[in-house]
């Protein structure tokens, strides 16, 4: 007798946080993987780089691994591509012509592009992959050729929508494709939708981009001085409608950022972008008056060692702020950064130059669909079951309060969480017990091997500071060769409280000046514990206390 058909979907990112989308859809004759993005760290996350999805799980059926689906090329989505390349190789990734473009710029970068296929998709053509049939349906994003995916399942036909909204003005002239959603999800409507969360909690339309083109618009007809511009590297369509700007008001656009230069050479290679004539890098500056220029930089979440934050602070070889520039941030702060930036902001103002941010004037709208949108997108593929993803969870519970007021049955619209699976069969849907899909901590070259411990050790030194106790005993007799000597970081400034560290040298020394010297390990927890017992008392502050002890 032949075994019911079945598909589990496995999220290991993306759901309860912005970043780190990946989805492991999983049958008897195969799996994908659904994008595989990364995330950026919190301010908790002390020396951490980045984030990238669990392995586990994907290793646990590399064997059976189809391919990786990509639906669009912003980090969140293709960021870990080249972590999954050194543990996997001979995978072949699908996706846009521009999405891969990106990734085989940063499979270059790590020397890892033989270790993977590329093989680019377009909305005209259908991908069969074992029991999977996928077609690639257009979306309104904030980076071209975003893609839904429309994938025939062995359970059913599922909708997962990547990140999208629906613009009715689209500056790439495309939009998000709903007839082609409608009429692959038929009369009978789709098994599943799997949906964007992020904007999930307002009303209304994400406004258009055209509105961004109406700000820009009057910036440049009213900036008298040089124009500072900073957005994403991958949003095509605003550098674009930079580009486009500069020219209609003869200004000539000086490029700062490596990031920023790189993606407009591959946006013109592949996307045939209009490149101004007068177009320069920041190793080649143009002889002409600030009213004649526009610069576009790397910078928007204030980084500080982009481009913007060099030219604000001083670091940049060949521009300053002036007085009498205009800087304009193009682009969400994301959640974390909102100091870094403020503080930039500020200092914006203080040498003498005007702000436009996406707080008081329109110069960003959001690439992710609102409600109304969200209903739209509902309407369009009509689904038995709803799932909301990438979202942090209070997005996700506002997308499934909305699809249930649509009318989705409240025990069909399932909110999940990294790591709970999801099984579908013929005529049921299963919750699976929860797995561990623990995210790795990437630091430096270190993948995994910074885990709660250790963040917790950093926390604790940058909490307090930290105080090393070095000491030399005769091996035999215990007696002190050299010591104690104390170095701290962090903790007090030595020369103004260096009678704290004599009183702490001193009761060193009645512990060691003992008749029946302590071994080492023994004396180790004791400095320990009753050092951090009198910084405690005498400062208030609880320092990590490291003693170095050496028996010779």
């Amino acid at each position: 007798m032949t075994a019911p058909a079945q598909m589990t979907i496995t999220p290991l990112g993306g759901l309860g946080e912005i970043g780190l989308n990946c989805q492991l859809w999983d049958t008897p004759e195969g799996a994908v993987l659904i994008d595989c993005g990364l995330m950026f760290p919190d301010e908790l996350q002390m020396g951490i780089d980045l984030i990238i999805p669990p392995m586990e799980p994907i290793l646990a059926c590399r064997d059976r691994l189809l391919g990786v689906i990509l639906t669009h090329g912003h980090e969140d989505h293709i960021g870990a591509i080249p972590w999954l390349a050194t543990f996997i190789k001979g995978l072949t990734v699908f996706g846009s012509p521009f999405t891969l473009s990106l990734v085989e710029h940063k499979l270059h970068e790590r020397n890892l592009l033989d270790r993977m296929t590329l093989e680019a998709v377009s909305p005209r053509q259908e991908l069969m992959l074992g029991p999977f049939r996928f077609q690639f349906v257009p979306v309104s994003h904030s980076i071209p050729q975003s893609y839904a995916l429309a994938a025939t399942t062995p359970v059913g036909k599922i909708v997962h929508t990547g990140d999208f909204k629906i613009d009715p003005h689209p500056a790439d002239g495309v939009g998000t494709d709903l007839a082609a959603l409608r009429k692959f999800a038929g009369r009978s409507g789709v098994r599943l939708l799997m949906c964007d969360s992020t904007n999930a909690e307002e009303e209304g339309h994400t406004p258009s981009e055209l509105i961004v083109g109406q700000s820009f618009e009057t910036i440049f007809s009213e900036a008298r001085g040089r124009i500072i511009i900073t957005t994403f590297s991958s949003h095509i369509e605003r550098i674009q409608l930079i580009f486009d700007m500069a020219r209609r008001f003869n200004r000539a656009v000086i490029v700062s950022g490596r990031s920023l230069i790189s993606n407009i050479e591959r946006a013109r290679e592949i996307l045939n972008i209009r490149v101004p004539e007068e177009l320069y890098t920041d190793q080649h500056l143009p002889d002409l008056p600030p009213e004649r220029t526009v610069v576009l930089a790397t910078g928007s979440q204030g980084e500080p060692l982009s481009a913007l934050a060099r030219i604000v602070t001083g670091g940049h070889r060949q521009l300053s702020i002036q007085p009498g520039d205009t800087l304009v941030m193009s682009s969400r702060v994301i959640p974390g950064n909102a100091l870094a930036v403020n503080r930039l902001v500020n200092q914006v103002y203080r040498m003498g130059a005007k702000v436009y941010h996406d707080g008081h004037c329109p110069v960003h709208v959001s690439g992710h669909a609102r409600r109304e949108e969200i209903r739209a997108m509902l309407a369009a593929v009509n689904p038995r079951f709803f799932v909301p993803v990438h979202g942090e969870y209070r997005h996700m519970v506002c997308n499934r309060e909305l699809a249930v007021e649509y009318g989705i049955m409240p025990e069909r619209a399932l909110l999940l969480e990294d790591g709970m699976p999801i099984t579908l069969l013929p005529r049921s849907v299963r919750l699976e017990e929860k797995i561990q899909a623990d995210s790795i901590l990437v630091d430096g070259k270190g993948v995994g091997d910074v885990g709660e411990l250790v963040l917790r050790e950093r926390q604790l030194m940058a909490d307090n500071g930290i105080v090393v106790v070095v000491l030399v005993r005769d091996a035999d007799t215990g007696v002190l060769l050299y010591g104690p000597v104390i170095r701290s970081k962090g903790f007090v400034f030595e020369q103004n409280f260096q009678y704290i560290l004599d009183d702490a040298q001193c009761l060193i020394l009645e512990m060691v000046d003992n008749k029946e010297p302590m071994d080492a390990t023994h004396l180790h927890d004791k400095l320990r514990s009753s050092l951090r017992a009198f910084f405690r008392k005498a400062v208030g502050r609880d320092p990590v206390v490291i003693p170095v002890i050496a028996d010779i």
